[in-house]
Formats: structure tokens, C-alpha cells, sequence
């Protein structure tokens, strides 16, 4: 198989310019996931505070994440056949509603277990959301796909940078207040795409249950997904242990996540787009892989301010990271992209899912250096996965060219 090409719908909409001009439906889908991608960092700054709250260990606490990140990843197999039979729209205000309900029952939790099981299905609502969101905004954006996968990738970075502030503003007056906020927020974005969104047309061929797994047998997204794997748990080591280090409270810890998070959004909107057209999305990937494995070092070595200062420049190759693969995974395999997105995420955010609770295990038996030294090591491995398939990826640095060469000045005559 090979890599989908660049539309001519998309080069002719970039030189149309104005990624802001878009209709009011992909603005409401882009807030809803602003807030959707808040609650992946809501929880950091509250994290020690929830165990104080309910007696429980950073490792019981960090199963707040897993939890999560297991069921959007294993319900990523099935957004595409449910969106295909009752339609984008329906399928995002489902999503939408069940975040809504499992936000506002997380914070009424009695026990971490509670905690534990609303996560979980808050997940699930959250899975449903996020895959077919991208797809929505891809169909609905004007400027073509590149274009509406930066306002995906801005949306996630912005949502990330405020989930720990806002987490740490209405954490500090009671750590169930992140909660319920999220479920308001989530019902705003409920009525804003219910009303200004049109019924999104269903698929002709409806999406077999079996289709993200067979997406994956095309080399180019199975390489750039497993590549994934390995970069997410990275991530998620730095998202959701780095709280139980840095020895703040939730403003603290919150203003950290922020700083960070700002970095991840600017990197994944205005930097990534440059250097990928300039060198290759898979040299970015290359060097933004590298570079988080020599920041999490750099927290191992370093005291408090060295731990601050390293925890938030990993902000940068994690945003610029975000956009590469998820690029990637669009243009690499000539799978429709929601099929193609669903068997990506599903298995990404495995590494969302398992890196929290062994980093939080290794700590507690080892030390606290650990959990960084095996995420510097993950992305070894990533950048070796890389290396040794790098003949799957080829159709990446066609696409590349002709971006560079569709965003190049016309001649003089």
C-alpha cells in the first residue's frame, strides 16, 4: 500500500491562508476539545491532594490515568464502526454526555476505587469524542487536512495547558471541584455542537469492528504507531509522576503544567509545520525523540529548580512529537483516517495507560529516578523503531517534498 498524497483540495486551501477562518461547527467541535483534552491534566495538580483525601499511595492514585487512557484506547476500536452507523455528530454528543455524567459522579467519589471505575468511564466517553472529533474537523475545516489537524493539535495543547491551571485553581478550594467543573464545561460544548453543527452524512461503506486492526497491518502505520507506544509512555511518565516529585501544592504544580503546557502548544502549532516541512516529519520525530530522552536525564540529575525547569522544557518535543505522529498517521497509509486514527490511538495510548501506574510502582520499590531513566530509555527504543523500519516511512518524506515544494515561491518568468 501506499501513503495517501497530498489532496489538491488541501494545496490549494493553504494558499488560501487563514487556519482561523473556520465555520462556528469546527470552532464549538475545537472548544468541546479543548475541555476534553483538560481533563487528561486536570487531575495533576490534585494528584497528591486525592490521595491525602482518600488514604491512598501515588500508585493507587496514578491508576487515575490507566484507568483512563485503557478504556479510550480499547473503545478507539469501536468509535469508527458506531460512527459510521449513527453519524459524526451523534457519535460526538454521546461522547460528550458520558464525560459529562462520569465527571460529575468523579466528584462524588468516597473511595479511589469510586474515583478509579468513574475515570474509566469517562474514558470511554472521551474515546468516542476524541477520534471522531479530528475526523469532524478534517471534514468541516476549511485550509485543508494539514490545517485542521494543527487546529486539533492547538486545541489539544491549549487544553493541556489549562487542565492543570484550572485544576489547580479549583483544587485548591476542594479536589472535587476539578470535577464538576469539567462537567459543566462539557455541557456547554454538548449544546454548542448539538446546536451549531450539522448532521454529518454516514459513511456508504459502514466501518467493520475488525477494520483498525487490520489497519495496522500496513507497515507505515504500524511502525508509526508502535513508535507511539514507546514516545507516549515517555509522555505520560512526565504527565502523571512528575506531580509526586516536584514537592509543591496545587498552585505549584498547576503554574509547572501550565508553563509546560503552553510549550506544547506553541511547539505543536507554529514549530512543528516549519520543521517538518524544512527537514521531514520523521527527522522531526528523530530529534524531538532525543531530545525528551536528554530532558527526563536531566531531571534525574538535577535539584528542585533543575527538576521545574527540565519537567516543563519537555514541553517542546512533546508538542512537537504530537503533530508529527499524528501527521503521520494520517499520510501514512491509504486506510480511510478514521480507520486509520482508531487503530493509531488504540494502540498509542496503551502507553498513556501503562506508564502512570509502573512509574508510580517503580518509585515506591526503587527510587524516584527510575520511572525517568525508563522513559529517556522508551524513547531509545522509539527512535530505534524508527531506524530499523524507516524503509515503511518513506512515503512521509514524499509528502514532505511536496509540501515544501507546494509552499515554495512560484519562479520568476
Amino acid at each position: 500500500m501506499h501513503a495517501r498524497p497530498p489532496d489538491r483540495e488541501d494545496r490549494a486551501d493553504r494558499s488560501k491562508g487563514g487556519i482561523l477562518r473556520q465555520p462556528l461547527s469546527v470552532w464549538a467541535t475545537a472548544f468541546a476539545a479543548v475541555v476534553a483534552f483538560m481533563g487528561i491534566g486536570l487531575v495533576d495538580p490534585i494528584l497528591p491532594a486525592i490521595a491525602g483525601g482518600l488514604h491512598a499511595s501515588p500508585s493507587q492514585v496514578s491508576l487515575l490515568f490507566t484507568s483512563y487512557f485503557l478504556i479510550t484506547a480499547v473503545a478507539m476500536l469501536v468509535t469508527g464502526w458506531v460512527s459510521s452507523r449513527i453519524g459524526g455528530k451523534r457519535t460526538l454528543l454521546i461522547g460528550l454526555a458520558l464525560v459529562v455524567v462520569f465527571a460529575a459522579l468523579a466528584g462524588t467519589s468516597g473511595t479511589v476505587g469510586e474515583l478509579i471505575g468513574f475515570r474509566a468511564g469517562w474514558g470511554l466517553g472521551n474515546a468516542l469524542f476524541v477520534a471522531t472529533a479530528l475526523a469532524v474537523i478534517v471534514g468541516a475545516a476549511s485550509g485543508g487536512a494539514e490545517s485542521a489537524i494543527i487546529l486539533y493539535e492547538a486545541a489539544l495543547g491549549l487544553g493541556i495547558s489549562l487542565g492543570p491551571l484550572a485544576g489547580a485553581l479549583l483544587g485548591d478550594m476542594n479536589w472535587r471541584f476539578p470535577f464538576f467543573g469539567t462537567a459543566v464545561l462539557m455541557a456547554v460544548g454538548f449544546l454548542l455542537i448539538a446546536t451549531l453543527l450539522r448532521p454529518t452524512p454516514k459513511p456508504a461503506v459502514k466501518t467493520r469492528l475488525s477494520a483498525p486492526v487490520r489497519a495496522l497491518s500496513h507497515g507505515g502505520l504500524s511502525t508509526t504507531a508502535f513508535t507511539a507506544l514507546f514516545y507516549n509512555y515517555a509522555f505520560f511518565t512526565v504527565l502523571a509522576f512528575t506531580p509526586f516529585v516536584l514537592d509543591m501544592g496545587a498552585h505549584g504544580i498547576g503554574a509547572v503544567f501550565f508553563g509546560w503546557g503552553v510549550l506544547v502548544a506553541l511547539s505543536s502549532v507554529f514549530a512543528a509545520p516549519f520543521l517538518q516541512r524544512r527537514y521531514g516529519t520523521v527527522r522531526v520525530m528523530h530529534a524531538a525523540l532525543a531530545l525528551l530522552a536528554v530532558l527526563q536525564i536531566g531531571v534525574v540529575l538535577s535539584g528542585h529548580i533543575g527538576i521545574i525547569v527540565f519537567a516543563i522544557l519537555t514541553g517542546i518535543p512533546i508538542g512537537l512529537n504530537n503533530t508529527a505522529f499524528t501527521e503521520a498517521a494520517m499520510e501514512v497509509s491509504d486506510h480511510p483516517r478514521p480507520v486509520a486514527s482508531a487503530g493509531y490511538n488504540f494502540v498509542r495510548w496503551m502507553g498513556g495507560a501503562l506508564a502512570p501506574y509502573i512509574a508510580s510502582r517503580l518509585a515506591e520499590d526503587v527510587n524516584a529516578d527510575v520511572p525517568y531513566l525508563v522513559g529517556a530509555a522508551c524513547c531509545v527504543v522509539a527512535i530505534g523503531v524508527l531506524a530499523v523500519r524507516r524503509g515503511h516511512l518513506r512515503a512521509l518524506d514524499r509528502v514532505d517534498i511536496d509540501h515544501t515544494f507546494q509552499d515554495a515561491p512560484e519562479p520568476v518568468r
